[in-house]
């Protein structure tokens, strides 16, 4: 007879934490109600605030949860990259799952994501979070980046063995401990600020099959909580996510701006031409109808209500905005993230 549970353990969860007492409780709470997990390892990264005393006092209602604390940062290492190695190597399962402090997660993250493993044959499974968004800039900008993030790389194309294309999401990721050595885990990764598209690429590189979908239902997350932090984050990551070279850049930016210029000069043309405020209004909203007719197509294949149309064209505007400022900030060298900051490099930051 089978066990009712064949899951019960397999799991050690890893999380991050630098300066996250808003939100760590409730990640920890809903790691630590699931049977699958068998160790919940938190490593704060040198916070500044009581990140580290809320941890203390969650292990005390969880015998499972563990605090470690992070080391000065070595030369050639991000922040996130350092916490989550010093956590593997105190992890004891066969699985680790990589998730931010940020995440919380359903009841049966880790069983779902185990069985798909277990369905697919991969080795590492990783979901991309249901996005919590509560202002304006938030619905504006996510959904956009979100929706250009699904044309680069695609679940079926990643999903796919004879497809070099590799993705995931730092969220969530789920990885058996053998492959995750094999491929010299984030050591091997040290200094990548994308280090979760690097951590997949060298695992699918090394012949490992891997798996990424919707964490819709599954984990979910609030990025960011200001506008300061969000345009800090995506100055941060754009440049790469988006192919990190200039041709890219000036793509994604044309296409972000472009059909609301030509919408606008269309618009002038009419009005100047006819000397007609209402045809020329009419111009207008046509145009504006039809991106967003063109944007309504992409949130639906990402996932996204459309009821965030109305954000279409501000999301637009900002995202060309952080986009060409992370191209300047990688051009000019130096990236920031939570205080500290890091030489810049294609997608590496080389020393920190």
């Amino acid at each position: 007879m089978s066990q009712p549970y064949p899951n019960i353990g397999l799991v050690s969860a890893i999380v991050p934490a630098r300066n996250e007492e808003g939100v760590i409780a409730a990640c920890v709470e809903s790691l630590a109600v699931q049977k699958e997990i068998a160790e919940i390892l938190v490593i704060d990264d040198q916070s500044s605030d009581r990140t580290a005393e809320i941890v203390r006092s969650l292990s005390v209602r969880y015998p499972n949860v563990r605090l470690l604390g992070a080391t000065e940062l070595p030369p050639g290492w991000v922040g996130k990259n350092n916490a989550v190695w010093i956590g593997a190597r105190e992890a004891r399962s066969e699985w680790l799952l990589f998730t931010d402090a940020d995440a919380v997660h359903a009841q049966d993250s880790a069983a779902k994501a185990l069985a798909i493993a277990a369905e697919n044959g991969a080795a590492l499974v990783s979901f991309s979070p249901e996005q919590v968004m509560q202002t304006w800039y938030e619905k504006a900008v996510i959904p956009y980046v979100f929706t250009r993030l699904s044309s680069r790389f695609r679940f079926g194309e990643v999903n796919d063995p004879k497809n070099s294309a590799a993705a995931a999401n730092g969220q969530f990721i789920l990885i058996r401990r053998d492959a995750y050595d094999a491929v010299g885990g984030h050591a091997s990764i040290s200094g990548d600020v994308i280090e979760d598209v690097a951590l997949a690429a060298r695992v699918k590189a090394a012949g490992y099959r891997i798996w990424f979908g919707s964490g819709k239902g599954i984990v979910r997350v609030r990025m960011y909580r200001s506008f300061a932090a969000m345009w800090e984050g995506w100055k941060k990551n754009l440049f790469s996510l988006m192919g990190g070279n200039r041709k890219a850049v000036k793509t994604e930016v044309a296409r972000a701006l472009l059909p609301i210029l030509l919408v606008l000069l269309a618009t002038v043309s009419v009005g100047g031409v006819t000397e007609s405020i209402l045809l020329a209004a009419t111009v207008l909203g046509m145009g504006v109808l039809g991106i967003l007719i063109a944007y309504d197509a992409d949130l639906e294949r990402s996932g996204f209500s459309t009821r965030l149309l109305v954000y279409g064209i501000p999301g637009r505007i900002l995202f060309a905005g952080m986009l060409w400022a992370s191209y300047r900030s990688h051009r000019g060298g130096r990236l920031e993230w939570k205080g500290r900051a890091y030489p810049a490099g294609t997608p590496r930051a080389s020393k920190g």
